[in-house]
């Protein structure tokens, strides 16, 4: 019974930190290019954090389907939160330094998820796998993004 009762006090903490996190995470995006393109982060795991993304006609190309720019923006700002998040260091700041993706399904309308699993967790270079889903759970996009940590600018 007592080791049933740690597993739930850390299972709580854990949703609680987690919770706070993803709460922290669109905070700090309103003003930015994921806030204009409407991003929003909806799970974090030990190895890997989820963000969606509306798709409608302001995230089209003139065909009417997604743009392949606006899924390598949600890929790239996945990815790059990821890395933030798991090095937890409030020294470092994160830049990608190289992203590609495949676009291999289009989608019209509805919303995307994005979800950035580790590869490589290094303290300089971090690798990332972003698979991009639909609501069906289908494949549209995968992009691989590599970050770099660089320490902070004192001033």
């Amino acid at each position: 019974m007592l080791v049933l009762y740690f597993y739930v006090k850390i299972h709580i903490t854990m949703q609680i930190d987690k919770n706070k996190i993803l709460e922290r995470a669109n905070q700090v995006c309103k003003e930015t290019l994921m806030g204009t393109l409407n991003m929003e982060f909806i799970d974090l795991g030990e190895d890997y954090i989820t963000c969606k993304m509306p798709v409608d006609p302001s995230v089209h190309q003139p065909d009417g389907v997604l743009h392949g720019g606006a899924t390598v923006a949600l890929a790239e700002s996945v990815g790059s939160f990821a890395s933030r998040i798991f090095l937890d260091d409030p020294e470092i700041t994160v830049r990608g330094i190289e992203i590609s993706a495949n676009h291999l399904k289009s989608v019209r309308s509805g919303e995307i998820y994005a979800r950035a699993s580790k590869i490589h967790l290094g303290k300089t270079i971090q690798l990332w796998e972003i698979r991009i889903t639909d609501e069906e759970n289908n494949l549209i996009s995968i992009a691989k993004l590599t970050t770099i940590a660089i320490k902070k600018n004192k001033k």
